[in-house]
């Protein structure tokens, strides 16, 4: 039996993407563009762009984030390898945390999945703290709630006093 060609991809995954090094406009119009072309998988939205001043290390330049919504066949551990991939096939070299970097892609929500091992927690345990995850995930899915924690937008109150200005429409 051939397979149809309507196939069925079953997880529903929203990832965010930073950059503030090497163009970061450009890095992450890149990094959308690899993503939609992630295998077994399909990118249904995209945010606008957004300026954002760094967290925890504020020694830095501006970065430039936005988030996708992503349909794929891949497995938590799969998606991150190939999130992984594509920072590295950007240039990304990680020194210490919160580094200025070319592209960082995050995994923010796999379905309604709780998960913690070594590698990955899922949801990502501190998307409710930052206005430039919430914003641009509410622009895409107004909705959305945060697996263990509640409406996504019930914690963008507490957040709106980070620096957020959008630049670019999706």
């Amino acid at each position: 039996m051939m397979p149809s060609s309507h196939s069925t991809f079953p997880n529903q995954v929203f990832v965010a993407l930073g950059s503030n090094l090497e163009n970061p406009l450009s890095q992450i119009r890149r990094g959308i563009m690899l993503l939609a072309g992630l295998e077994d998988s399909r990118l249904i939205k995209r945010s606008s762009l957004y300026r954002t001043a760094p967290v925890g290390y504020a020694n830095q330049p501006d970065f430039i984030n936005a988030v996708v919504q992503l349909e794929t066949r891949l497995t938590p551990h799969q998606l991150l390898d190939a999130l992984l991939e594509i920072e590295h096939s950007c240039g990304r070299v990680r020194t210490f945390p919160n580094a200025p970097r070319i592209l960082d892609l995050d995994i923010l929500l796999f379905n309604n999945v709780q998960h913690s091992d070594i590698r990955l927690v899922l949801p990502h345990p501190r998307m409710h703290e930052r206005s430039f995850v919430l914003q641009p995930l509410l622009e895409i899915a107004a909705d959305c709630v945060i697996p263990g924690q509640g409406p996504a937008a019930g914690f963008f109150a507490v957040c709106s006093e980070q620096s957020l200005e959008c630049i670019a429409s999706s």
